[in-house]
């Protein structure tokens, strides 16, 4: 099997379960700060307190659609929180195993096909664990199960870091050929 399909169906594998964490853990209702506010301006498309934070508001209010009762607005924000942790811990799962990869091709001397099936078993285990490390910290996993811009804003970090990564790998690979 490819490095490629490997790192796929772990690094899902890996959201599967932070996901399923974050989604049976997250809160049945709103906490006492921000997260009610947010609730209510997602659901009605209004302002927050400043600054807004108006893309949370609109994601929030994309998902909230096809559930149109306002007394579920805090439960299904609360889920696109839970969600958007679990997709950041895909996207953490697939930086790490990428260091980790040009780590192996470094010691194999520039050649990534000619990874061992014991490279490619620690590279996938280092991804793992730092993702799953990461999953379970405390502040990650108390911003994952409430409704408030901290999972939005790390999902959306962990996709750009990643876009950087896999832009320098497809440069690096056209420069080689």
């Amino acid at each position: 099997m490819s490095f490629r399909r490997i790192n796929n169906i772990t690094g899902w594998a890996v959201c599967i379960i932070a996901a399923f964490v974050y989604l049976s853990t997250m809160e049945a209702t709103g906490s006492f700060w921000d997260c009610g506010e947010f609730a209510s301006s997602a659901y009605k498309l209004q302002i927050p307190h400043p600054p807004g934070a108006p893309l949370f508001i609109l994601l929030g209010r994309i998902f909230m659609i096809p559930f149109s009762n306002p007394d579920n607005a805090i439960l299904v924000l609360n889920s696109m929180s839970a969600l958007m942790s679990g997709f950041t811990i895909l996207f953490l799962f697939w930086s790490i195993t990428h260091f980790a990869r040009k780590i192996g091709e470094k010691e194999n001397a520039g050649h990534a096909e000619m990874l061992s099936t014991n490279q490619v078993f620690m590279i996938m285990a280092a991804g793992v664990v730092g993702a799953l490390a990461y999953t379970f910290t405390d502040s990650f996993w108390y911003s994952a199960v409430e409704s408030e811009v901290y999972a939005s804003s790390s999902f959306f970090t962990a996709i750009v870091f990643w876009a950087v990564l896999k832009w320098e790998q497809d440069v690096t690979a056209e420069q080689s050929n």
